[in-house]
């Protein structure tokens, strides 16, 4: 334990099995790949360490594509009508479509039917759009939508011309949605740079980020590339600090999308998002949530002991417990630890040896006493070969 920085102590543990949920403000003393986490049970002749299961709050997805037969392809006034007959009777809740055209903004409405004779409305006036140029490169072509169950679905693109339309995949998507921590901004600060904005934030504490959520106020259609940075070290210069930031993701901001960027779990506490207006009126931003997974620690205590979660400790490898790599019978339901105070390790004083001699008038004397000797016995010498 002492190799490790911080201490907590674990209150509450009753049973064999039980869930440690990582407070926000431990990853403040953490590496930046969560690996130097331990368990730590202490008694008056040994330590213990018991052995978890890291488990992250992501989102569970099980797509499956559902096959579908093109029944007609027709146009009138309206637009562009598409009509799929799928082979079996199942829900769906997606439609994603490819197109070959790089450009366009359309309108699509798509209805649902068992019979061909009834039709029921699913989305109405919902925007597909793309926009590819020397500035922007950017498309939404997914119709997403409540659960339906129909036999046939009728799509209306409403476009004057013909659509390039390269593939249609019809799927169910079953997801759970994922569970966030929610950060807490320190400061927020928007200026205007050239033709981008700048947003600088600073988080209380250094933390794993997974989503970022931006609010803008305005209500015109806007596409504007993004690209959001985290603070990876500074330099101080005779001109004050210099920061230097990574990027982290490169996203599209778009008013007809929930502009919440998911991001690949950094470590970081000071961020920097630049919105590129290129020649437009910059955007007024009100508000920005930063969130993280929730990190639980399903872990087996198996001797009785004083346990203390440990961590904070550069280049920790990751453990290696046979609970992870075997079939464990662990009870549905399983009671969280309290947790006492986070408690600095204290780390062994090394003895260093004190010098022969303390003060530096001693060596000074003792150089004196060698260069008169050395004197004394170079001028005997010459008085003797005279």
């Amino acid at each position: 334990m002492k190799s490790y920085s911080k201490k907590i102590e674990l209150k509450g543990i009753e049973n064999q099995w039980h869930t440690i949920q990582l407070p926000n403000e431990v990853f403040q003393n953490m590496n930046s790949n969560l690996t130097d986490i331990r368990v730590y049970g202490v008694t008056t002749k040994d330590t213990i360490e018991a052995p978890y299961i890291h488990n992250v709050s992501k989102a569970v997805d099980a797509n499956s594509f559902i096959s579908f037969n093109l029944l007609n392809s027709v146009n009138n006034a309206k637009g562009f009508f598409y009509t799929y007959e799928l082979q079996e009777k199942e829900i769906i809740n997606e439609i994603k479509l490819s197109f070959k055209d790089p450009n366009f903004n359309w309108l699509v409405t798509l209805e649902g039917s068992q019979n061909q004779q009834e039709w029921f409305t699913l989305l109405d006036d919902y925007r597909i759009l793309s926009i590819m140029n020397d500035q922007t490169d950017y498309s939404f072509t997914t119709l997403k939508f409540s659960d339906a169950n129909f036999k046939y679905f009728r799509l209306l693109i409403k476009s004057p011309e013909k659509p390039k339309l390269e593939s249609v995949k019809i799927l169910k998507k079953a997801k759970k949605a994922p569970q966030y921590h929610d950060y807490i901004v320190s400061s927020f600060n928007v200026f205007q740079e050239e033709k981008n904005t700048i947003i600088n934030v600073d988080l209380k504490n250094r933390a794993p980020l997974n989503l970022l959520e931006l609010s803008v106020d305005d209500k015109i259609d806007y596409y504007r590339p993004i690209t959001i940075q985290y603070l990876v070290d500074s330099v101080k210069t005779e001109k004050g600090y210099h920061y230097n930031y990574r990027t982290m993701a490169t996203r599209t901001l778009s008013s007809i999308e929930k502009n919440s960027f998911q991001l690949p779990g950094t470590m970081a506490q000071k961020l920097r998002i630049i919105v590129s207006n290129n020649d437009n009126q910059p955007l007024i931003f009100s508000n920005i949530k930063p969130k993280g997974y929730i990190h639980c620690l399903t872990t087996r205590f198996t001797m009785p002991a004083t346990y203390f979660l440990v961590y904070g400790k550069t280049n920790d490898k990751a453990p290696n417990y046979d609970i992870t790599k075997t079939s464990i019978s662990i009870p549905d339901n399983i009671s969280s630890l309290q947790f006492g105070d986070a408690i600095d390790i204290l780390k062994p004083k090394i003895e260093t040896k004190k010098p022969l001699f303390e003060n530096q008038w001693w060596l000074w004397s003792i150089l004196g006493v060698i260069i008169l000797l050395l004197g004394f016995f170079t001028i005997s010498m010459m008085k003797k070969e005279i």
